[in-house]
């Protein structure tokens, strides 16, 4: 593991200290920093719904930093690095207005008094899309707000969702429900699958996040130096977790009884199981859409930050950031293209000629076995994932490649979410069934009725060719389906997006993002990732979800 400076640290940066120290991402912090920093609880009083206790509270952070910082005594200047890490965040992602002047004032006034104050390595929460385009598409800050006052910070990956504010809302209420509320695993075991299940996508980003709310949730932090430093119940899953990630079509019975059966040990619940199967599905489905939007490392989190000074000639950008490539195609006619589908939309619309069962299956095949070539491997995983991975080799195959014997298909009619998956969870795990069923509605039915520079537009066929080739790519088949249309609609640049995001994420590169749909709003390719995510995430969970009702007839 390479010493990284990291952010959890509570050392002071002046007065001679060694600020790397030895943790990984976050230490578990006590009630107060008593050494260069304020209080954890000052820094909390900024989240209160109350305007004139957060103004209190952001007077009293103000002046905690400059006691520290020994204003009107020269030379004695000292903030802990988690302190001046903390005031960056604010300062960069806080959605109130005031907190974000503030904290910038002090980190300035910080500087002027000879601390080493850190600075944030990207412009805004994504490679792919300009900070502006997503401030500008966005909605108003109300749902920002919102989730600051509820969560104590606005991340990444909430402020790309935000352009879709109905589907943040029920994202963020499945994510708590699976992380915060009651239910039959400790809190830091979520935690801990959660970043287990993100390093197999090679998602530092998701990584440095759990560990962060690991350790937060009282987690030992030994075992986040590798998996062999973790309870055995919790390597258990690690066959399970592989083939969710890469290749779900294989999980049968079998391992479910491996985990859950008498005499398993350790053994699960069925409860304890599904709950771990959820978490480790909704991780690696998250990961996608961390690469396929380019997100950047959060400003205090390792790659997202420097303490060294910007050079002019050269701008440094975090190894933990996605692979850019001078691959922003010249935009031949893009506008054609735009004209081109919408005609096919409507073609497809009206047509009225009907399929026999026979040549929709054939069109099916044809779709799945089609060779859709994807990016570069990318190389081993970083270090701060790669000793939480086990046979980092096993990877994504297609799901029946040419010339091979592959799995029987699975048809949508006898396993399917809506008649037999939301119920199983449902009883399993309480509530989560139907907060996961809201999510998958929601973003199978969202629309604004517009596509690229066009108003007024029915996207439901899009949409659904979207949703139906991704679960084709995972061997799910619908048979009143006609696959025709997913090569009439989805041009082979989408195809490479899409299948590169569903089932290598971690190969995904700017070229490939920029690449399709070159006219249309950013907005529209994040809906085309949420649809990615959410498809995937059900696709997984069908296969577990039916082996564990094999298991239990």
């Amino acid at each position: 593991m390479a010493s990284e400076p990291t952010p959890g640290l509570t050392c002071r940066v002046n007065g001679g200290q060694d600020e790397s120290g030895s943790g990984r991402a976050h230490r578990h912090r006590s009630e107060s920093e008593t050494e260069g920093g304020p209080t954890l609880k000052s820094l909390a009083r900024l989240c209160s719904r109350d305007e004139e206790e957060r103004a209190a509270a952001l007077e009293e952070l103000s002046q905690e930093v400059l006691l520290c910082l020994g204003v009107d005594r020269p030379g004695s200047a000292q903030l802990s690095r988690q302190t001046l890490l903390h005031l960056l965040r604010l300062s960069r992602t806080c959605p109130l207005e005031e907190v974000r002047g503030k904290t910038t004032e002090l980190l300035r006034t910080a500087q002027e008094q000879g601390v080493e104050v850190p600075r944030a390595l990207a412009s805004g929460p994504s490679a792919f899309i300009p900070a502006k385009q997503i401030f500008k598409e966005g909605p108003d800050q109300d749902i920002l707000i919102e989730s600051f006052l509820s969560l104590g910070r606005v991340d990444h990956v909430t402020m790309v969702m935000a352009l879709h504010p109905a589907y943040l809302s029920c994202f963020l209420r499945t994510q708590h429900a699976l992380l915060e509320l009651d239910g039959p695993l400790p809190h830091h075991w979520r935690h801990y699958i959660a970043l287990m299940a993100a390093a197999r996508h090679h998602c530092s980003y998701l990584v440095q996040q759990h560990s962060a709310g690991f350790l937060d949730s009282g987690g030992e932090e030994s075992w986040l130096s590798g998996l062999d430093h973790a309870p055995v119940k919790l390597r258990s899953l690690q066959t399970l977790n592989k083939l969710l990630a890469h290749r779900p079509w294989l999980i049968t019975q079998q391992h479910i009884q491996e985990l859950v059966c008498p005499g398993a040990e350790p053994r699960w619940s069925l409860a304890e199981l599904i709950h771990a199967v959820v978490l480790m599905a909704h991780a690696h489905s998250l990961s996608s859409f961390v690469w396929g939007c380019g997100l950047n490392p959060e400003p205090d989190h390792i790659g997202g930050y420097t303490f060294q000074p910007p050079s002019p000639s050269h701008l440094p950008r975090s190894p933990h950031s996605p692979a850019h490539e001078d691959g922003r195609q010249e935009c031949v006619d893009g506008a054609m293209e735009v004209e081109v589908l919408m005609k096919r939309m409507v073609e497809l619309q009206q047509q009225e000629e009907e399929c026999t069962q026979e040549e929709m299956v054939t069109r099916f095949e044809r779709e799945r076995s089609e060779s859709i070539p994807t990016a570069v491997v990318r190389g081993a995983p970083p270090d701060l994932v790669l000793h939480l991975v086990e046979q980092p080799e096993f990877r994504y195959e297609d799901f029946a490649p040419k010339g091979e014997q592959s799995p029987p298909t699975m048809r949508a009619q006898d396993y399917s979410w809506e008649d037999h998956g939301f119920s199983l969870v449902n009883r399993l795990l309480p509530d989560m069934g139907q907060l996961l069923d809201e999510k998958f509605q929601v973003v199978s039915n969202l629309t604004y009725h517009r596509m690229a520079m066009h108003e007024g537009v029915d996207t439901h066929t899009l949409r659904k060719a979207l949703w139906n080739y991704i679960h084709c790519l995972y061997g799910i088949r619908y048979d009143d389906y006609d696959y025709g249309s997913v090569n009439v609609l989805l041009e082979r640049s989408l195809k490479v997006f899409v299948k590169t995001v569903a089932c290598h994420p971690e190969q995904t590169t700017a070229r490939i993002y920029h690449t399709f749909w070159r006219h249309f709003r950013h907005s529209e390719k994040v809906h085309a990732n949420l649809i990615v995510m959410e498809a995937r995430l059900q696709a997984a969970l069908l296969y577990t979800l039916r082996a564990i009702t094999h298991y239990m007839r």
